[in-house]
């Protein structure tokens, strides 16, 4: 199953998502792409199979992966501070992969009816859910 994991800005979520990824499914590849360079330098120092950075890492990114995990500004353009491209949108929004989407209320988007939760409880359950989609698919 390929993983892909988009994030952008400096790449903490991005970083933790990794790091507990490949700690509670290690045999499972995980595609890091970053918005930018530090987004993907951390991604990659987590332990990352694979990393690029850009829209177009994004649109190929999204094209192969089985599972897309991120906040949920990569799927709204101009989020995450403009980092977010209509072209990166578009891809995450059309590709076939299921999205796990963290609900960031960051950079003028709120999401209504969503609890303010750490991001370590989003990732925990984050983690519940690729679990299940693992799962599933190796039934």
């Amino acid at each position: 199953m390929n993983i892909l994991i988009i994030d952008g800005q400096g790449g903490g979520m991005g970083r933790q998502l990794v790091e507990n990824i490949k700690k509670t499914f290690p045999k499972q590849e995980v595609t890091a792409v970053g918005t930018n360079v530090l987004a993907t330098q951390a991604m990659l120092k987590a332990g990352a199979d694979n990393v690029a950075t850009g829209e177009n890492a994004v649109i190929v990114g999204c094209r192969g992966a089985d599972v897309i995990i991120g906040p949920i500004g990569i799927a709204i353009v101009d989020s995450l501070w403009g980092e977010i491209t209509p072209k990166m949108a578009i891809a995450v929004g059309q590709s076939q992969a299921i999205r796990i989407l963290l609900p960031m209320n960051l950079c003028s988007n709120y999401i209504a009816g969503v609890e303010k939760r750490s991001t370590s409880s989003l990732i925990e359950d984050c983690l519940l859910k690729l679990k299940q989609i693992i799962v599933e698919k190796e039934a």
